[in-house]
């Protein structure tokens, strides 16, 4: 299998996606044809009320963290070049909605598919599903902004 968008993107301590926190949810995100796919499974830690539901603000995490990876990597490929290479391009989360459509199972693996919807100069829509337990849980659509490398602030 090819690396995960975020193994390929340096100085990244994101509690979600980050490769560099040990404490983090280790989401990976991979590039399938036109879109790209994640494969998380909620741990016991991220139930909600019920221990049989995944909280609402783990799969707003995850959501986020695979959404803003696909926009990082639609970015490096409308620029022709290679994922995590120089000069590093870097997105942040402008607007994150979340329609929760049924309750998440905790013991299932999630399935999230994203692709960026529009282009808008630093702007990029990108939408995304999803799925668990055999059916949609949730629907989200997210605005991500490009920001220069040196908004991440120190490595």
């Amino acid at each position: 299998m090819p690396k995960a968008i975020q193994d390929c993107i340096p100085h990244n301590h994101c509690w979600g996606c980050g490769t560099l926190n040990p404490r983090g949810l280790k989401v990976k995100s991979h590039v399938e044809g036109d879109e790209t796919v994640c494969r998380f499974q909620p741990w016991p830690e991220h139930m909600a009320g019920p221990t049989d539901v995944v909280n609402g603000g783990i799969i707003a995490a995850v959501i986020d963290c695979h959404t803003i990876c696909t926009a990082i990597a639609d970015a490096y490929r409308a620029a022709g070049a290679e994922l995590g290479s120089e000069p590093l391009r870097w997105a942040v989360t402008a607007s994150l909605k979340v329609d929760y459509l049924a309750p998440t199972p905790i013991g299932e693996p999630m399935e999230l598919r994203a692709r960026v919807r529009e282009v808008k100069g630093r702007k990029r829509v990108v939408d995304c599903t999803l799925r668990s337990g055999g059916r949609e849980c949730a629907r989200a659509e997210v605005i991500a902004v490009e920001v220069g490398a040196a908004w991440r602030g120190g490595t």
